[in-house]
C-alpha cells in the first residue's frame, strides 16, 4: 500500500463544511472512486484516477467533495487491540433512548452504536482490554445507567468478515487487480502496533488519507519515522483501513442482523459461505446459544426475508433465532454519523480498562 501523492487537509464535519446537503446520490464514478479505495485507501490519487479512467485531479476533487459532505470517509483502527470486542445488546426505557443514544456515541469503547427493532432497542460494538474489563463495563457502567433494563453480551471469538473487506461492487475484475497489485505490499500477520504508534492511530482514524507531513507535524514526528512506522504498520498487518459511505446515498438503506445458531462440526464451513455473500458487512463466530452474527447492507426491508429465506435454503442445518432491522446507525467504527447517515466528527476507539483498585473510576472516560 502506498502513501498519498496528494495531501488533503482533515475531512470537515458535514454541519461545518456547509455542503451537508449538497449530494443527493452518487454517481457511477463516484461509487467507483469509494471501491478503489476500499481495495487501497492510501493509493495515490494518480493510480485511483488511472483504474478508474478520470485524472488525478479529478479523482481529489471528487473525494474532497464526498468527505465534506460527509457522504464518504475514510478511518483506521488497530487489526489485533483490544484484546476482547463484544456485541452487546441494550434494552432500555424508550423515553431515554434519544439521551442514551447521545451519551453512548460518545464513550471511547463503544465503537459501533444501532438503534435497532426487537426487544433490545440498542445494538454495541464494544472494545475491551481484558474479560474482566469487560464485565465491569458491561455491569458497572452500561448496567448502572438509571435507563438500563437489561445488558446481553456476546463475546467475539472470530471475525469471518468485517467491514473492511466490503465492496461497492462498481469496479470489473481487472480494475480490482490493478488496485491490489502484485501482492508485495498485502498485510502479514502481525502482533498488532505498538503503544508508541497510538497518536498516530488517532491521527489515521480520523482521517486515513492524510499525508506524511500533516501527519508527521500532528504526531510530533518526523516525516521519516511516520513513513516508517505506517509501512510496518500495514505490512504487518496491524492497521486497517476502512473507506465507508452513506448507506442511503450509495443505495443499500436497510441493515439486518441475524443472531444464528449453527451445529458444532459445520460451523466454519457456514461461517466462511454467509461471510462471501455479497450483502454481508459482518459476520463473527460469537459465544452464546446463537454462535454466528451476521450484519448485512440491503436494497429494502423485504430484502430481509428473502435473504433470510435463501440462507435457510443453503443451508437447512441452521436456525435464525433473531432477526432485526436498524433504525439509525448513530456511530460506525468511531465515527459519528447523523440522522441521514453522513458521517461526521470521529471518537477515537478505547479499549474498555478496569477502574483502579482504589476507587471506581469515572463513568464517562
Amino acid at each position: 500500500m502506498q502513501s498519498t501523492d496528494t495531501a488533503l487537509p482533515p475531512a470537515a464535519t458535514p454541519a461545518s463544511s456547509g455542503l451537508a446537503h449538497d449530494l443527493t446520490e452518487l454517481s457511477e464514478t463516484d461509487l467507483a472512486l469509494v471501491e478503489a479505495l476500499q481495495l487501497d485507501p492510501r493509493a495515490p490519487w494518480s493510480r485511483i484516477a488511472a483504474v478508474i479512467g478520470i485524472d488525478a485531479t479529478t479523482a481529489a476533487r471528487r473525494w474532497r467533495r464526498l468527505s465534506d459532505s460527509g457522504a464518504a470517509w475514510i478511518t483506521a483502527y488497530p487489526a489485533r487491540h483490544p484484546s476482547v470486542v463484544a456485541y452487546v445488546d441494550v434494552a432500555c426505557e424508550t423515553a431515554a433512548l434519544e439521551s442514551l443514544t447521545a451519551r453512548l456515541r460518545s464513550w471511547g469503547p463503544v465503537f459501533s452504536l444501532e438503534r435497532t427493532t426487537g426487544e433490545h432497542q440498542l445494538f454495541l460494538g464494544v472494545a475491551a482490554r481484558d474479560l474482566l474489563c469487560l464485565d465491569d463495563f458491561v455491569t458497572r457502567r452500561l448496567g448502572g445507567l438509571s435507563a438500563v433494563r437489561s445488558v446481553r453480551p456476546s463475546i467475539c471469538t472470530a471475525v469471518h468478515r468485517e467491514g473492511s473487506g466490503w465492496l461497492v461492487h462498481t469496479l470489473n475484475e481487472r480494475q480490482r487487480a490493478d488496485l491490489r497489485g502484485d501482492g508485495h505490499d498485502r498485510p502479514r500477520p502481525g502482533t498488532g502496533p505498538y503503544e508508541s504508534d497510538r497518536r498516530l492511530l488517532v491521527a489515521l482514524g480520523a482521517d486515513a488519507r492524510r499525508g506524511h507531513a500533516e501527519l508527521a507535524r500532528e504526531c510530533g514526528l518526523s516525516e521519516t519515522t511516520v513513513r516508517r512506522r505506517l509501512r510496518r504498520m500495514i505490512t504487518g498487518g496491524e492497521v486497517y483501513f476502512r473507506c465507508d459511505l452513506t448507506q442511503r446515498l450509495a443505495g443499500w438503506p436497510v441493515i439486518a442482523t441475524f443472531r444464528i445458531a449453527t451445529p458444532g462440526p459445520g460451523a466454519d464451513a457456514v461461517a466462511k459461505a454467509l461471510a462471501g455473500l455479497p450483502e454481508t458487512r459482518l459476520c463473527a463466530s460469537v459465544t452464546g446459544r446463537d454462535n454466528l452474527l451476521l450484519s448485512v447492507w440491503l436494497r429494502s426491508p423485504g430484502d430481509c426475508a428473502a435473504l433470510e429465506e435463501r440462507i435457510l435454503r443453503r443451508h437447512p442445518e441452521v436456525r435464525v433465532s433473531e432477526r432485526a432491522i436498524t433504525l439509525h446507525t448513530a456511530k460506525r467504527m468511531g465515527r459519528l454519523l447523523d440522522r441521514e447517515g453522513r458521517g461526521g466528527a470521529h471518537v477515537p476507539i478505547t479499549a474498555a480498562a478496569c477502574p483502579p483498585a482504589s476507587g471506581r473510576g469515572t463513568e464517562d472516560a
